[in-house]
């Protein structure tokens, strides 16, 4: 493959981690908002905020200024928080070439419009190639070295399998798919579960309890994935239930933790305010329910998650609301 030069939009631990993957087959940028962050990858060879205990790639350079950043990017990848994504898109549009790919990180939905990323950039630089890259994706284990595999979604597959390489390490596999719906509603969705997963663990109730809100979560995702054209096999694979599975039952995962620590009886005011990066789900919940709502499709996990993170109900609360509710055919809503 021919060098290209990346840009990569977002220093927190996920951005930081793509990017140091992308240096070793390109030349690569990371742009941080933050000034210190940028001096400390490019002097020290760390993200001393969000990952210090790893050693970035050595070719790997940080910038704050956006200019400066893409300057030269044949690709720009997204690693913004959904709500920040907009802006630093628009702000960044006039440094990006025309016809220049943009894949996102992010796995959130824009609040006041309920838009996906990919829409988003769709508006904001149209004719543009845009992909997803989801799956079982925990930022530290990849650094560690651990082996993992991720989806490279986009509706032309020609870009999808030049850009494949790229992304790929020794121990990162990368497929790619069609559905760019499907995947990133997974990632979206995800997060939710998450929440409601960390809470049952958080009250203590122990693994059948979390296989079965896992399970009934990933038919709650393919139910209002479906309803927006997304492939029901998609959710059956990395960028559903493998990202599922990994967010769900890891101590790395935000969401989860937010949902351990309101099952615990913390409010969630005081779990936000002491994270040093942001858990998706919490934001992305009630936008999730608003699309599950104008699709006619029950997403009772979802609702309960609500309930709890916007509404005043407790964990305890949601728990026995699940419970009570009337039982249904396995695959009802799935047909």
């Amino acid at each position: 493959m021919s060098p290209i030069n990346v840009a990569v939009l977002g220093g927190g631990s996920w951005g930081t981690t793509v990017a140091h993957l992308c240096a070793d087959k390109a030349p690569t940028v990371l742009w941080a908002r933050s000034e210190q962050t940028a001096r400390d990858v490019t002097e020290q060879h760390r993200n001393v905020r969000y990952l210090p205990d790893w050693e970035l790639h050595p070719e790997l350079r940080a910038t704050s200024d956006l200019g400066e950043a893409l300057d030269r990017a044949d690709l720009v990848v997204m690693g913004v928080p959904s709500q920040g994504f907009r802006a630093t898109l628009a702000e960044a549009a006039p440094y990006i070439r025309p016809w220049v790919p943009v894949v996102s990180l992010t796995k959130g939905l824009e609040l006041d419009t309920g838009l996906r990323m990919s829409q988003v950039v769709y508006e904001v630089l149209p004719g543009h190639p845009v992909g997803v890259l989801s799956g079982p994706n925990l930022a530290k284990e990849i650094m560690n070295g651990a082996a993992t595999a991720t989806v490279l979604a986009m509706r032309d597959m020609a870009v999808a399998e030049s850009l494949q390489a790229l992304f790929a390490g020794e121990r990162f596999r990368v497929y790619t798919n069609e559905d760019l719906v499907g995947c990133e509603l997974g990632g979206v969705c995800k997060n939710v579960i998450a929440i409601a997963a960390g809470m049952a663990d958080g009250l203590g109730t122990g693994d059948n309890t979390r296989a079965s809100l896992m399970t009934r979560g990933l038919a709650e995702i393919t139910r209002i994935g479906m309803a927006y054209g997304g492939s029901p096999l998609t959710f059956a694979g990395l960028a559903g239930m493998g990202d599922l599975i990994a967010t769900c039952i890891s101590p790395q995962s935000r969401n989860r933790t937010v949902g351990q620590k309101l099952g615990e009886g913390m409010a969630i005011d005081d779990i936000i305010a002491e994270m040093n990066q942001v858990a998706e789900g919490v934001k992305s919940c009630r936008a999730v329910q608003e699309m599950a709502r104008q699709a006619g499709v029950e997403a009772p996990i979802t609702d309960q998650v609500v309930a709890v993170c916007h509404e005043g109900a407790s964990a305890r609360d949601a728990y026995e609301r699940l419970l009570h509710r009337a039982s249904r055919r396995e695959l009802h809503g799935l047909a």
